[in-house]
C-alpha cells in the first residue's frame, strides 16, 4: 500500500501559497516544498503493513466504489481493521460530500456563465447578479451581507438535521434519503441498474470534490480557465 497524500498536497496547493510571497521568500518556500515532496515520495515507497491491508482488502474489495482503474483504494489506511459499521459511516460521509460538491461545482460554473436568479437578494434593491461569483460572494469587500450568509448557513443546517438523512428508516442503502417520498422511478429499476446508478453517483461525487477544490484554488490564483472563464 502506498500513500502519496503529502506529495499531492504540495503539488496542488503550492501555487496558491507561493503567490503570496516575495521572490526571495518564494525561493525559500520552494526549497521547503521540494524537501517535503521528497519525504512524501519516500513515504510512498516505504514498506507497507501488509497484514492490515490484506484484512481490509478482503473485507471491502467487493464493495460498491472499489472499481477500475484504482480498485480498492485506501491510501490513508482508514479501513485498517475496520468493521462494516465503520465502512458504512465513511461511505455515508463520502456520498454526502460528493453530493454537496456536485451542487457547488455546478453552481460555480453556472453563475460564472452569467446565469443568476432574477430579482433582488435584499430589501435594499441589490440584485443577485450584482454580487461576485465563487468564494468572493461570501467573503470579501463585495460579499453578501452577514445576515444573508447566516440565513444560508441556517438553511443548510436545517437540511442536515431534519431532511438529508434516513428519517423514516426505510433506506435501502447508505445514502438513501428518499424517506418514502421521493422516488423518480427508482423502484422500477432492476438490481444491476441500481448498482450502476449508485456507482455513477459515487464517481461523479469524487470528481466534483476534486473539481470544486480546483476552482477554489484557481480563484485565488486568478487568470482564466477553459469553459469556466475568468476567475
Amino acid at each position: 500500500k502506498t500513500s502519496s497524500v503529502p506529495c499531492f498536497l504540495v503539488n496542488f496547493l503550492s501555487p496558491l501559497i507561493f503567490s503570496q510571497f516575495t521572490t526571495e521568500q518564494k525561493h525559500i518556500k520552494m526549497k521547503l516544498a521540494i524537501l517535503a515532496a521528497l519525504f512524501g515520495s519516500a513515504a510512498a515507497f516505504a514498506p507497507a503493513q501488509t497484514g492490515k491491508t490484506t484484512t481490509a482488502l478482503n473485507a471491502f474489495e467487493s464493495e460498491l466504489g472499489a472499481q477500475p482503474p484504482l480498485g480498492f483504494f485506501d491510501p490513508l489506511g482508514l479501513l485498517d481493521d475496520a468493521d462494516q459499521e465503520r465502512f458504512d459511516r465513511l461511505r455515508y460521509v463520502e456520498i454526502k460530500h460528493g453530493r454537496i460538491a456536485q451542487l457547488a461545482f455546478l453552481g460555480n460554473i453556472i453563475t460564472r456563465a452569467g446565469v443568476h436568479l432574477p430579482g433582488n437578494i435584499d430589501y435594499a434593491g441589490d440584485s443577485f447578479d450584482s454580487f461576485p461569483n465563487g468564494w468572493a460572494a461570501i467573503s470579501g469587500p463585495d460579499a453578501i451581507p452577514g445576515a444573508g450568509l447566516a440565513q444560508i448557513v441556517a438553511f443548510i443546517g436545517a437540511l442536515e438535521l431534519g431532511v438529508m438523512k434516513d428519517v423514516t428508516g426505510e433506506a435501502e442503502f447508505v445514502g438513501d434519503f428518499r424517506n418514502g417520498a421521493l422516488d423518480f422511478g427508482w423502484d422500477s429499476f432492476d438490481e444491476e441498474t441500481k448498482l450502476s446508478k449508485r456507482a455513477i453517483e459515487l464517481n461523479n461525487g469524487r470528481a466534483a470534490m476534486m473539481g470544486i477544490l480546483g476552482l477554489m484554488v484557481h480563484e485565488q490564483l486568478g487568470g482564466e480557465l477553459p469553459i469556466v472563464g475568468q476567475m
